[in-house]
């Protein structure tokens, strides 16, 4: 399977982009985050890619409700604030098809793993790199973890990854083929890629890196990519 998933970001109560995960470089903003989504899934977006932006600079879920209300009408996906195990569970039992868990799967791992025992195939850790090694709490923390080394906490775990290179998120001039490639290949579980996706080029290097599937954009939302451009691209 091969997905092509939109990202609804929600900082504040309005859907944004923002470059390199900073707070205060916004380059598009909508004030109705859930119209926002639905327009997404008009288009034939099969699944969106939820982040709760103000949760994860705050370290706190912040905007649940819209979160909710977006679940009912399409297959999501949601991160950013999730740091313990009853907010996750919550969102699941609630409609959300998988949480993602940057964080906490770092900070926390047996917790994640008993989580992952719980909800089979619908807990996904979030690997973001930066300069090689993984960071935490949105991107401000570094850890001394490569995404090979966090895979491997997980490597009995029925579980998934998004694995979201920094270095090129927000810039919209590419990915680096070659760090995505290494890192699908030696994870061996079902890997979306995240960072940096701009053209139909890209999304097809990720497809045959063997990902599951590919987040975008600031590329859809600053019209550089078109959604439809890419959707036949996906398989089931």
């Amino acid at each position: 399977m091969f997905r092509v998933i939109p990202a609804v970001d929600i900082k504040d109560g309005k859907c944004v982009q923002l470059r390199q995960g900073k707070e205060d470089d916004v380059i598009f903003e909508d004030s109705d985050p859930v119209s926002v989504a639905r327009s997404w899934v008009e288009k034939g977006a099969k699944v969106l890619h939820l982040v709760d932006l103000s949760g994860s600079f705050r370290g706190k879920l912040t905007h649940e409700n819209t979160i909710l209300k977006i679940s009912e009408f399409a297959e999501v996906q949601v991160g950013g604030g999730i740091r313990d195990v009853e907010t996750a569970r919550r969102l699941l039992d609630l409609g959300v098809e998988r949480v993602i868990l940057g964080t906490m799967a770092i900070e926390r791992s047996d917790e994640v793993k008993r989580l992952a025992e719980e909800y089979p195939g619908r807990i996904v850790i979030a690997i973001d790199s930066k300069g090689g090694k993984v960071v935490v709490r949105g991107w401000k923390e570094n850890t001394c973890l490569t995404p090979v080394e966090v895979a491997r906490i997980y490597s009995e775990c029925d579980i998934s990854f998004l694995f979201t290179n920094v270095d090129v998120e927000g810039l919209m001039k590419g990915i680096d083929e070659n760090a995505v490639r290494k890192v699908v290949e030696a994870i061996g579980k079902p890997v979306i890629v995240s960072g940096g996706i701009t053209s139909v080029e890209d999304v097809e290097k990720v497809k045959n890196a063997g990902a599951a599937g590919v987040v975008i954009g600031s590329a859809l939302y600053t019209g550089k990519l078109r959604l439809e451009d890419v959707l036949p691209l996906e398989e089931d």
